[in-house]
């Protein structure tokens, strides 16, 4: 996650190519919740440890929906 997200960073010349950059991110922070699920059923991690990263993710994801509605916020010259 945290590699796309860099490499959406170094897109903000280009919408589209930032905006798709960034859906991957949203992928992949929704595939880290599937894997912290994974882990509590299998007693790598306790549920609350589970509960909080999966709330944190839930924030994370909440940031990346908004910055894909709105890239203009982040998009390098776009008007």
């Amino acid at each position: 996650m945290c590699a796309n997200l860099a490499e959406a960073w170094r897109k903000r010349r280009y919408r589209a190519a930032f905006i798709a950059k960034l859906s991957d991110v949203e992928s992949e922070a929704a595939e880290t919740q599937v894997w912290i699920d994974f882990a509590i059923r299998s007693g790598y991690l306790s549920a609350e440890d589970g509960r909080l990263l999966h709330e944190a993710y839930e924030s994370i994801l909440a940031t990346l929906v908004g910055m894909i509605n709105h890239p203009e916020t982040w998009v390098i010259g776009d008007k």
